[in-house]
């Protein structure tokens, strides 16, 4: 049976918490919809964080963010929520976002986003 999205995000401990050290995601296929028009917005969304006591698990991480797929969000909003739900969810030292949008009305919108501890 195929996998389901899912807003679910799981973690798993820190082999290395005595040590900052950086992990970078790149994300090429991030899908959303237009809250205005419901047309899709596609982005490329890199993630960059130097764990604590969690790390994202990356299956969790990849169905997480196919679930906004067939959901209306702005650009601004869509990358916030996603940094606040990863923050929830790992309790990163430092986390930060960018959501890199595709043109859209002849914008090209990049939204970048950070959390410290």
């Amino acid at each position: 049976m195929p996998s389901e999205p899912t807003k679910s995000l799981e973690t798993f401990p820190n082999p290395y918490p005595q040590r900052d050290y950086e992990v970078a995601f790149e994300i090429p296929e991030f899908t959303c919809l237009c809250p205005k028009t419901g047309q899709p917005d596609f982005a490329t969304l890199r993630i960059r964080y130097t764990p604590d006591e969690l790390c994202v698990e990356l299956k969790a991480l990849k169905m997480y963010i196919w679930s906004f797929r067939n959901e209306g969000h702005f650009h601004e909003a869509v990358t916030n929520r996603i940094l606040d739900d990863l923050v929830s969810a790992c309790r990163p030292r430092r986390m930060n976002i960018e959501g890199d949008f595709f043109v859209r009305g002849g914008i090209h919108t990049i939204v970048r986003v950070e959390y410290s501890s």
